[in-house]
């Protein structure tokens, strides 16, 4: 082990007690830390959350910090385990496959926006924590109802994930660009709004400009999110030629806020 607790070689944090079986009881837990982490985060994004802001934020210098979390990639571990403790996932599996993965999606999006700077950290290097494994185990057991392999079936899994994480970055960053903005709220959308209906008047681009004219306006951002997710369980069920109860479309929530 080298100085302040840091391992020589490449460790997976949950490889490591958080308390070995001598000596007195540590002053601080990975929960704690988490948590500690979590709420910087929350209130003045992820920059923010160093391994001395953190620190402080417990109480302990920096360099004691080290021998609980040895790396700033164990930190960032720690934060996302934390977060996916807040999938509710009391209930099991319905049988409908497609409504039980829309409702975790719509929860995995409620979740990212509460922290917004859980997309940027998600990758498949924070997948195996002990609550990330405990959704995994979730969502494959809601998924034995389609008739798929493993394989197809953690591919499910991957692309929900990867579709509510795209969107939801782009409605943060949307609400970032609004927050920023020395205008007021939805000013410059409206303003590039004006311009591109100015551009298709001009007629070279008939056919954007009759998409243009049907599109809905504003658009229904919680209805547009059901549907790009129900699209991609479809194409799941199709390949499988069916599978889970009633006709798996979960279509009965959508359009509704996301609590």
């Amino acid at each position: 082990m080298a100085a302040h607790g840091r391992p020589a070689g490449p460790e997976v944090i949950w490889s490591r007690p958080e308390r070995s079986g001598r000596g007195p009881r540590p002053a601080h837990s990975r929960a704690e830390i988490a948590a500690a982490a979590v709420r910087v985060a929350d209130a003045e994004g992820i920059d923010a959350a160093s391994m001395r802001r953190v620190a402080a934020e417990i109480g302990c210098g920096t360099m004691s910090l080290y021998n609980y979390v040895p790396r700033k990639e164990d930190l960032y571990e720690l934060m996302v385990d934390a977060v996916c403790a807040e999938y509710d996932l009391s209930a099991p599996p319905s049988g409908d496959w497609r409504a039980d993965m829309l409702g975790l999606a719509r929860q995995a999006r409620a979740i990212m926006h509460r922290h917004p700077w859980l997309p940027r950290l998600l990758s498949p290097a924070h997948g195996f924590s002990p609550n990330a494994l405990r959704y995994l185990e979730h969502c494959l057991a809601v998924l034995e109802s389609l008739d798929a392999d493993t394989g197809t079936r953690l591919e499910v899994i991957s692309m929900v994930n990867g579709i509510v994480t795209a969107y939801v970055d782009t409605e943060l960053s949307m609400a970032e660009r609004d927050r920023t903005s020395p205008f007021p709220p939805g000013a410059e959308q409206a303003a590039r709004s004006a311009y591109v209906a100015r551009v298709l008047a001009e007629g070279r681009h008939p056919r954007l400009a009759a998409a243009y004219e049907r599109a809905p306006w504003p658009l229904d951002m919680d209805a547009q999110f059901e549907r790009a997710v129900n699209r991609v369980l479809a194409s799941f069920e199709r390949e499988s030629g069916g599978g889970g109860a009633g006709d798996g479309s979960g279509r009965s929530g959508e359009g509704t806020q996301v609590s």
